[in-house]
């Protein structure tokens, strides 16, 4: 079996808290040495977000596929959120709040925890807080709110938007003790309610990002243990796939959704592309306790576990590179022209042997979805 699937030493850009000193590094990687010393060693965080424009591009030059580009800017997504955080953390002792009462962890969910970012993400995140007596909530919830509504705000402020479905650990719906999520999980799974699979769903993919790990490694194993057998949720899960059609006609034909479309052409490649499948991996990922949460570890773990063969996995794999590449060019585009970056390709813009890989993929996503759709 080919190797689906490996590390980076990429991943090391921005793997501290500091930015990366690129005086010692060799000519080939010129154009991010020269995008590095643009931003320069102390950048405020908006000046930093504004920034991933042109470190996107910078990575193009240096032939980075698109889908370690989006680990990239997922990797400096998380950078931001870590410096909101700890500015946050020291301005709540400056005002007297003191160090946090007691563990947590903040949880970076949806495509940043899949390390799919690309040029326009929203806020999508969570806060696990150590058990604490409940005669003592007043005061250590309180502390754990500020401190969200205040790092949410400064990521708003640097460009990063507040997520519009209240996703975020300045709500105490996202901002819980680890027991609390635990029986929160228990509800959620419990009964073929879709309301309560549509809000399991967001969390489901989660990473930890700041504060104690081992909070969320809790989490996880929770979800691990008990997921796979709550059959009817699943059910619920599998049927919502069909509200996520792919950009096909009936004949195999490229067809964007017409509602909100901005012309005829557009194609909105994250709802009607990335979503299936990304929504269709994570539902197998769940029935066979798999635990990473980004699709291509994903895949290779489905291989291991006999799920699904290396050659699907490979054919899915070139196909999430390549949605994330026609994605990734639409977005610098619509920056290169005074645009807001979103999930719409203009199908016209397409040379005819990118519509016919495009076809292709989408018909591997559709073929994927409605085979996990059956229970495969």
């Amino acid at each position: 079996m080919r190797l689906l699937h490996r590390s980076s030493s990429w991943r090391a850009l921005f793997a501290d808290d500091t930015v990366p000193n690129p005086a010692t590094w060799p000519a080939v990687l010129e154009p991010l040495r020269a995008a590095l010393e643009r931003l320069g060693p102390h950048p405020d965080l908006a000046v930093a977000h504004a920034w991933q424009a042109e470190f996107a591009t910078a990575l193009e030059r240096l032939d980075l596929p698109a889908g370690r580009i989006g680990q990239l800017l997922s990797d400096h997504n998380d950078w931001l959120y870590r410096r909101a955080i700890e500015l946050s953390l020291a301005e709540m002792r400056a005002q007297g709040w003191g160090a946090p009462p007691v563990a947590f962890c903040v949880l970076v969910l949806g495509s940043g925890a899949r390390d799919e970012s690309l040029l326009a993400p929203d806020q999508d995140n969570a806060m696990i807080i150590a058990d604490y007596p409940d005669a003592r909530h007043t005061e250590i919830d309180g502390y754990f709110q500020s401190l969200g509504e205040r790092f949410t705000a400064r990521l708003d402020a640097a460009g990063i938007p507040l997520c519009q479905g209240h996703v975020m650990a300045r709500f105490p719906m996202w901002r819980k003790r680890l027991s609390e999520w635990r029986s929160q999980l228990a509800i959620w799974t419990a009964e073929r309610r879709v309301k309560r699979v549509q809000q399991a769903n967001i969390l489901l993919d989660f990473r930890p990002l700041y504060g104690e790990p081992a909070l969320a490694e809790g989490l996880a194993g929770q979800v691990a243990e008990h997921l796979p057998g709550a059959h009817l949720f699943l059910d619920e899960m599998a049927s919502l796939l069909d509200e996520l059609p792919v950009a096909l006609d009936r004949l195999g034909r490229l067809r964007g959704s017409v509602e909100d479309a901005p012309h005829a052409r557009a194609l909105d490649l994250k709802r009607q592309g990335l979503l299936p499948m990304v929504s269709a991996v994570r539902l197998l990922a769940l029935r066979h306790a798999v635990r990473p949460p980004d699709t291509r570890s994903r895949l290779a773990a489905l291989v291991m576990r006999e799920a699904i063969t290396a050659a699907q996995a490979e054919a899915l794999s070139a196909a999430l590179e390549r949605l994330q590449g026609l994605l990734l060019a639409s977005q610098r585009q619509a920056l290169a022209e005074g645009r807001v970056p979103d999930g719409w390709v203009d199908a016209g813009r397409l040379g005819e042997d990118q519509r016919l890989l495009l076809r292709h993929d989408l018909r591997e996503i559709r073929a994927l979805v409605r085979r996990v759709r059956r229970g495969g």
